[in-house]
């Protein structure tokens, strides 16, 4: 559990780090980090970074469609959190 919190937090600093380039980079007219590199980095445990760089940089948080997907990346590290400690194991299904 102490590497998957460890994993949070790198990822959570990578996800601020990268919002914070982001936004000056749109400040000054220069070539813009992707949405879809912001959403991975989210995806991969940076979520928390991001919602608190969203706040702290008023960046990216009212853009309708990119907060949704973020709200997507979050439900669904919310749902996975949840089955795990309810104790659910994957089952893939089964093919003949």
């Amino acid at each position: 559990m102490t590497f998957v919190l460890a994993w949070y937090v790198l990822m959570s600093m990578l996800a601020f780090s990268t919002y914070w380039i982001d936004k000056h980079r749109a400040a000054h007219g220069e070539w813009r980090i992707s949405e879809r590199t912001l959403h991975t980095i989210e995806l991969l445990g940076g979520w928390p970074g991001a919602f608190i760089a969203q706040r702290v940089f008023r960046h990216k948080w009212r853009k309708t469609r990119y907060v949704l997907v973020f709200w997507v990346i979050v439900a669904v590290h919310a749902v996975g959190w949840t089955l795990w400690f309810a104790g659910v194991e994957p089952r893939l299904p089964r093919f003949r």
